[in-house]
């Protein structure tokens, strides 16, 4: 199968790793990846603020990038979901404006575009990805994977197979972490707010590392929780994953 990563903007400025990890772990399953270097953004914060006309450039080079491949897989919940729903939207605005009267067309015939879990347990069909990561680990599900992608307890399945990981509950799991991209801006005490008691929940479970789907949400609860001086440190599930007591990445 032949797959594209789409890395997000997020990852690749600031956690590049997470991308490698990717690559690292489709590969060892057998699926032969490509990362297409005229990918850029989604398109999502552009949408997410109103901006639809200004989100038409993003979305035709995300289709034209990624164009020839069987799918298109993201470590991310928030830019898989935007791809999934947010280009239709896009594309069917730019028919009506004429600023790119086949976008529509083109976003319909796009590969699909699928968050790392999905890909995993749906398309691959596997759960034990021979991951090992002998750590105390609680799990947060981000909001676009949870409610707009609904990727369920797919990666709960996944960290359950990983070897030497201890899992924890998360008590009131699907609350908002309080990141929410620009409303983290435009909302910041509500945010910090939420932010407080996502990571009040996270410490109540004792565990040393905090996992998520989605760099932005680790990015925001990890602040939250590295000024409280909680000793719990952020880990992207891909990295997790992708961890093997063989090629020593279990830290």
């Amino acid at each position: 199968m032949k797959v594209a990563l789409s890395v997000t903007c997020v990852n690749d400025a600031m956690f590049p790793d997470v991308g490698k990890a990717v690559v690292r772990l489709l590969r060892r399953l057998g699926c032969e990846v490509d990362f297409p270097r005229a990918q850029t953004c989604c398109g999502q914060p552009m949408v997410n603020t109103g901006y639809l006309d200004e989100a038409v450039g993003a979305v035709r080079t995300y289709v034209d990038a990624f164009a020839g491949y069987d799918a298109v897989v993201t470590p991310s919940g928030s830019c898989a979901g935007s791809a999934r729903h947010q280009h239709a939207i896009v594309g069917r605005r730019a028919g009506e404006t004429g600023s790119d009267p086949g976008l529509a067309s083109a976003v319909a015939a796009a590969a699909p575009t699928y968050e790392l879990t999905e890909f995993l347990v749906d398309v691959l069909g596997v759960t034990d990805v021979g991951a090992y990561f002998p750590h105390t680990v609680t799990y947060h599900p981000t909001c676009h994977s949870l409610r707009m992608l609904g990727v369920g307890d797919r990666p709960l399945q996944l960290l359950r197979e990983v070897r030497g990981l201890r899992l924890r509950e998360l008590p009131a799991a699907d609350q908002c972490c309080g990141f929410g991209g620009t409303f983290a801006v435009k909302n910041s005490d509500t945010s910090v707010a939420m932010g407080a008691d996502k990571a009040r929940h996270v410490r109540s479970t004792g565990a040393e590392v905090l996992v998520a789907g989605d760099s932005s949400c680790l990015m925001h609860v990890g602040g939250v929780l590295s000024r409280q001086r909680s000793g719990v440190r952020t880990v992207h599930l891909a990295e997790v994953l992708a961890a093997t007591e063989q090629s020593g990445e279990e830290d």
